[in-house]
């Protein structure tokens, strides 16, 4: 699904990437944890394109292509969804409206025709239903006004109507009380398959308990350090980032 060889990545000159070896397969779940300045929100970002970060070395591959002169919007095309941890408000626009028009324009680069207003119509149903969301939700313009709670549960419905191929999720799991993080959660584990991938950065082990990894890696100054799998996050919530060294065998 997704390979990241040697990636170094820059923002004003700053390096911040310092060399991420990383392979995610269909069907996966991998958790990046990592203190704070550590590069996981970097990470996501290069992953999915944002243009403020320079790539000045290595490659990233989805499904064996290399996309590193790709676009966002290209990304997004090719199956690779990021949801923020600080989602952005957009008065004016309903969140139906959004999914609507990035759904036909994913359709519209695969040469695929719009979908049709009836089968719009079910899906958003069958997906709000699914995540718990009322219909006037829908209606509401993108995030503006919602609580952090809300603004995370439009993120996963978000992910559930355009059905990514893999799933980058930024620190979803910040800001939430243990109620909107069981909805989330539930969203997520919901829409795993054997066909998509889900890379779940955080700093707490909490999320993780609803939301099993296969393998967790640790990023420290802008490097994976170690590599396990969620006994490693168990590990990490007693001990701390202190006990692991950059030179530490991944």
């Amino acid at each position: 699904m997704l390979k990241i060889k040697n990636l170094h990545a820059n923002i004003d000159g700053k390096e911040i990437l310092n060399g991420i070896n990383l392979t995610v397969n269909a069907g996966e779940v991998h958790a990046i944890m990592g203190p704070n300045g550590s590069g996981k929100s970097t990470l996501a970002s290069v992953i999915a394109g944002k243009e403020e970060f320079e790539v000045t070395e290595g490659e990233i591959l989805m499904e064996n292509e290399s996309i590193i002169e790709s676009s966002p919007e290209e990304r997004a095309h090719k199956g690779i969804f990021l949801s923020f941890q600080y989602p952005v408000e957009i008065p004016g626009v309903s969140v139906t409206n959004f999914v609507k028009t990035a759904i036909n324009e994913s359709r519209k680069a695969q040469g695929l025709e719009e979908m049709g207003a009836k089968e719009m119509l079910k899906l958003l149903r069958e997906k709000s239903e699914l995540l718990g969301i009322d219909r006037k939700f829908l209606s509401r313009s993108l995030n503006e006004g919602f609580s952090g709670g809300e603004k995370k549960r439009n993120e996963i419905f978000q992910m559930a109507m355009l059905e990514p191929k893999l799933a980058i999720l930024d620190e979803t799991d910040s800001g939430l009380d243990i109620d909107a993080l069981r909805v989330v959660a539930n969203g997520v584990n919901t829409l795993r398959t054997k066909d998509n991938a889900v890379i779940l950065i955080t700093h707490y082990q909490r999320l993780l308990e609803y939301i099993v990894p296969d393998f967790v890696h640790v990023l420290h100054n802008g490097k994976i350090v170690k590599s396990g799998t969620k006994e490693l996050a168990l590990e990490l919530e007693e001990k701390g980032y202190d006990w692991l060294k950059p030179e530490s065998v991944v």
